[in-house]
């Protein structure tokens, strides 16, 4: 099996019900294995020779509210592979526990703590996980970009003494997706990249413009209407008078236009426009 060197965080946030795994590797697509989250339950990251067991056996097993430290006994006693694992586990609570094993290859280890565990394997030195560990610790905001930069900050301080290839954030809350339907609120991949965590964060800031809500409100009167008019016009969503009035006929135009570009979930009632994406019809 080949190893998974990497380093991962998983983590919780109280305040937002949210839990997450991120991860940076010089292995292809390490996202797609070494994370594992639940809405409720708690977050698992499972790499070196990554048992994927772990992920979806220690899931059931949070979710019947077992704690981070009992999952990751129970999940080390049943396999007889564990001196070559690494794993980190955050429950429901926010506690947190992790084990790398005595054959993981140096530097190989972890550092946890409240909400969150930090591990590698494979790294340059310790201070990739204490880097991550740290800024975790002194960053605030949404969950997802907190793990987005708890990674730059372990990369920044050495990383992977392999290189760069790959990486993952999942993010998950109850009913978190698009349209409620289930708790995968974030599941972002970069599986080839010279720069993948750089990657990783373009497409976080992505997926906020697409998914996220609206901050600004601006009113659509007068001469700024009528910018929106003519833009609309120039991309040949609207054939109306340039009138500076937002009424039904350019509120349709501008519905067709967020249709096609993706950002339905920015359209605001009345006659108001969010300020990011007008400033992109508008191209500024």
């Amino acid at each position: 099996m080949k190893t998974i060197s990497t380093f991962s965080i998983a983590a919780y946030d109280p305040d937002a019900g949210e839990w997450g795994v991120a991860v940076q590797s010089k292995f292809l697509a390490c996202g797609s294995a070494v994370c594992f989250a639940k809405a409720g339950a708690g977050a698992i990251a499972t790499q070196a020779n990554a048992n994927l067991d772990f992920g979806e056996l220690g899931l059931i097993m949070l979710s019947k509210g077992y704690s981070a430290e009992q999952v990751l006994n129970a999940l080390l006693a049943l396999d007889e592979g564990r001196d070559d694992r690494q794993i980190g586990i955050v429950d429901s609570q926010g506690h947190s526990a992790s084990f790398t094993g005595n054959k993981c290859m140096d530097w190989a280890g972890s550092i946890s703590g409240p909400n969150f565990t930090c591990q590698g394997n494979i790294l340059v030195s310790k201070e990739t996980v204490s880097a991550m560990a740290e800024s975790f610790q002194q960053s605030t905001g949404p969950l997802a970009h907190r793990l987005v930069r708890a990674l730059d900050a372990g990369q920044n301080a050495g990383g992977d003494r392999r290189g760069r290839q790959a990486a993952g954030l999942l993010v998950v809350k109850e009913k978190g997706s698009y349209g409620g339907y289930n708790d995968r609120m974030i599941d972002l991949r970069v599986d080839d990249h010279p720069d993948p965590i750089g990657k990783l964060a373009e497409l976080l800031d992505m997926h906020d413009l697409y998914f996220g809500a609206t901050e600004t409100m601006i009113p659509m009167e007068g001469e700024l209407c009528a910018q929106v008019q003519r833009a609309l016009a120039e991309k040949g969503f609207y054939t109306g008078e340039i009138d500076s009035v937002y009424g039904e006929d350019t509120k349709a135009a501008f519905a067709a236009w967020c249709g096609i570009e993706n950002y339905e979930e920015r359209i605001c009632e009345g006659a108001f426009m969010d300020e990011k994406v007008m400033n992109i019809l508008l191209d500024k």
